[in-house]
């Protein structure tokens, strides 16, 4: 190709450049060496002298790929049974090009044997058999969601936040969403249907989206994804209580503020940190940190908890911002000692002393100018009332992980403290007034005016974003739905929405937890939402009995509050044929005998969606509860491509391959059998083929 004009001559880059000559591609990778970051942390000490070649080898070397097991899901120890029977064993004493591969080992910190590490190379997994089985296997349930690809630091925050199904959890920068993950599964560890709820927020919009395609996997109706910035994470009213002067704002249970930070702990994935790390991007963020730090605990419910956490090892990121916070709130929190928690987590102690150094890699002193007093070690009396040595640090070379630093707040319960909060103020208030100084000053420093802070609560909605617009209960479709589901009134069934400007039931109808709601219904002028709710209705056929049909997603809610003729009991045999074919006719399945009980029940019912129930007849696993399609002359199992695939694995053991569509090709084989089949029984099969169109549009509806 021709060099463009405008392109300038000279040698070509070093890093992810590509060298056409003869024809090989021959790619040279980015020398992982810095001097100024190697004098910064060896003259910090925070790595014993001892200790620091290993941990710059770790840092130049691969990170190990890592994943987690959804805690949430009932069946996830069956799909964790199934990783340790089916796959383990074949990963054991495995030799590659002469050298023997190391084995996945689980997590030693992780709950329940649920988090895997595993140190091999990209070639192995791709080349080896047994190995690219393996990958096959974690692909296929990722995209389910039954597993997680996270990095094996990246899951402390949010254990040792210690969610609970009742609680109100607000993760404040959270794309692009493996922690979040991690909250809503906390939140669904004891049900489907959990009081509490997730807000995660953040503060860049393209993220923001790529956030809700990370967690739509989880199917939550408590979770809602809001755009904003951070710092100036709105207050969220909430239904006034009788006898209360003015609105009430939401106070959260557990915060989570994994702040944006100069990522040298990422050094393994994110090579650019090696040629690109300088200590101004630490001094230039701390600001920034101790913001959000400070809006979150101002967010936090007396007893309640917050982690503040970073994948930087710089002090000036972590303990100087967690001290300056500290100096603020005083005794209104507490650092939490997190030692007797994750047992098996090799981790270091915050540290108390370190050097500041400038943007010119300068050693200042406290009252420098152009320094920050906070950037400082705490004083020797603050040392001892702050108790630093409480924060966590995990360093590359302890446990062959990335870096990261995890800090545990817990704000006190002044309801029990000796000095009461004075009558004409609440406690929020004597908050809010003591946050504002360094808000206004941090917005200041950023070139805007403190009266933002205010005008920030109030965002009109964007004219491309689609409304929130909650359905009367009582709409005729939404009560024709009611009635032909047998759905019971325990299901608050005023939390259905729809997401279009006239407020009408057209094609799709959401569910949301009943909570989120009323933060909905009260803060359409503070609150940005971006996404929440689950899909609970989606549009069909006009020509039956009702034109909606659950959605796949939301039966784990719906089916504990159905009570109707339509959920038919099944045998295994009757859901591997619909696992494994489209459409197939009654009669056919009646000639072969499979479940006549089942078959006999679903064609006395009307056309439409229907669902079947498999008992699996073991306590330890799972039943299954499945939405099939209920036509006049044919059936069908009404689950994405994905969701086949991972059954079909799960359930029976039939492995497949990423191209394969078990039922896309059982279709092509049939429409093969129909172009052979002859004139005489053409007519018969133009009539079937007239049926399956308006299904598949169906089926489409769910893969999306």
């Amino acid at each position: 190709m021709a060099r463009r004009k405008n392109q300038k001559k000279g040698p070509k880059k070093t890093f992810g450049t590509r060298d056409d000559s003869n024809n090989q591609k021959n790619w040279t990778e980015l020398v992982k060496e810095n001097e100024k970051w190697e004098t910064y942390y060896k003259d910090l000490g925070v790595i014993p002298v001892e200790e620091w070649d290993q941990f710059k080898k770790t840092c130049q070397s691969q990170l190990p790929l890592t994943f987690r097991i959804t805690g949430s899901r009932k069946h996830s120890k069956e799909v964790l049974q199934l990783f340790q029977e089916h796959h383990l064993p074949n990963l054991t004493n495995v030799t590659w090009e002469n050298e023997v591969v190391k084995p996945p080992m689980a997590l030693p910190w992780y709950p329940e044997h649920l988090g895997w590490q595993l140190d091999v190379s990209k070639s192995v997994i791709r080349k080896n058999e047994q190995f690219a089985r393996m990958q096959r296997f974690l692909v296929v349930e990722n995209a389910v969601g039954n597993i997680s690809r996270q990095e094996a630091v990246s899951m402390i925050p949010p254990i040792v936040l210690d969610v609970k199904p009742h609680h109100y959890v607000l993760d404040m920068c959270a794309a692009p969403g493996s922690k979040t993950a991690q909250l809503i599964e906390a939140l669904h560890a004891e049900s489907d249907e959990p009081s509490g709820f997730v807000i995660a927020n953040d503060a860049d919009y393209k993220r923001s989206h790529m956030l809700v395609h990370q967690l739509k996997r989880l199917n939550s109706a408590n979770l809602m994804v809001v755009n904003h910035d951070a710092q100036f994470f709105p207050r969220i009213k909430v239904d006034s209580t009788e006898g209360s002067k003015g609105p009430q704002f939401l106070k959260f249970d557990r915060v989570l503020c994994d702040v944006p930070c100069s990522g040298d702990g990422t050094m393994r994935k994110n090579v650019n940190v090696w040629k690109d790390w300088n200590t101004g991007s630490g001094l230039g963020l701390h600001i920034v940190q101790l913001n959000i730090l400070e809006r979150g605990l101002n967010l936090l419910k007396e007893g309640g908890k917050l982690v503040y956490s970073t994948c930087s090892l710089n002090p000036i990121e972590n303990e100087a911002v967690i001290a300056a916070a500290l100096r603020r709130w005083g005794d209104k929190v507490r650092l939490v000692n997190c030692d007797d928690q994750l047992p098996g987590l090799v981790r270091s102690k915050g540290i108390t002393e370190w050097k500041v150094y400038d943007k010119q890699f300068q050693v200042r002193e406290k009252g420098h100018e152009n320094c920050l007093d906070s950037w400082f070690p705490p004083t020797a009396e603050e040392v001892e009332k702050f108790h630093l040595e409480n924060c966590m640090r995990v360093y590359q070379h302890q446990q062959n992980t990335g870096g990261f630093f995890i800090t545990v707040f817990e704000k006190i319960d002044t309801s029990t403290a000796e000095t009461p909060v004075p009558a004409s103020e609440t406690a929020a208030a004597v908050e809010e007034q003591a946050q504002e100084p360094e808000l206004k000053k941090a917005k200041i420093d950023t070139s805007s005016t403190a009266s933002h802070i205010q005008k920030k609560e109030k965002l009109p909605r964007d004219a491309n974003e689609e409304p929130f617009v909650f359905v009367d209960p009582n709409h005729p479709a939404l009560a024709k739905c009611w009635e032909f589901y047998g759905i019971d009134d325990k299901f608050d069934k005023s939390t259905c929405l729809v997401r279009n400007a006239t407020g009408e039931p057209t094609r799709t109808i959401y569910h949301v937890a009943t909570p989120l709601k009323q933060l909905i219904v009260n803060n359409e002028d503070r609150l940005k939402i971006v996404y929440s709710g689950v899909k609970l209705f989606v549009s069909q056929r006009s020509d039956i009995d009702c034109a909606w049909r659950i959605q796949s997603e939301s039966l784990p809610i719906m089916k504990q509050h159905m009570n109707s003729a339509r959920i038919v009991p099944g045998n295994m045999e009757i859901l591997k044929k619909l696992l494994t074919e489209a459409f197939p006719r009654y009669e056919d399945l009646t000639a072969d005998n499979v479940d006549p009980e089942f078959i006999s029940k679903t064609q006395k019912l009307s056309a439409g969606c229907t669902f079947i129930k498999v008992d699996r007849n073991d306590p330890s696993k799972e039943d299954l509860f499945l939405p099939v399609w209920n036509g006049s002359k044919c059936i069908n199992l009404m689950v994405c491509k994905e969701d086949v695939h991972e059954l079909l694995y799960r359930i029976f053991g039939i492995e497949t391959t990423s191209k394969q569509n078990p039922k896309a090709d059982h279709m092509a084989k049939k429409a093969q059998e129909a172009a052979d089949a002859s004139a005489n029984s053409s007519k018969e099969e133009t009539s079937e083929k007239e049926e399956v169109p308006a299904v598949t549009v169906t089926e489409t509806s769910t893969a999306e």
